[in-house]
């Protein structure tokens, strides 16, 4: 039980920092966009894993 969520808790860290580092890219780089968002986006799927982790198990 306790292996499970210190699994949430780095996957949780490691969606908060792509998160924020998507979102520094994509405003402060208006020529990189797309690599903004493709960052973001492996977040979201970062976060996807970690709720079912949370609800699957």
């Amino acid at each position: 039980m306790e292996n499970r969520e210190e699994v949430r808790n780095i996957l949780n860290t490691v969606f908060l920092l792509l998160a924020l580092i998507g979102v520094v890219v994509y405003f402060a780089f208006p020529a990189h966009h797309i690599i903004g968002l493709v960052v973001i986006g492996i977040a979201m799927i970062i976060k996807v894993v970690e709720f079912f982790i949370r609800f699957m198990f």
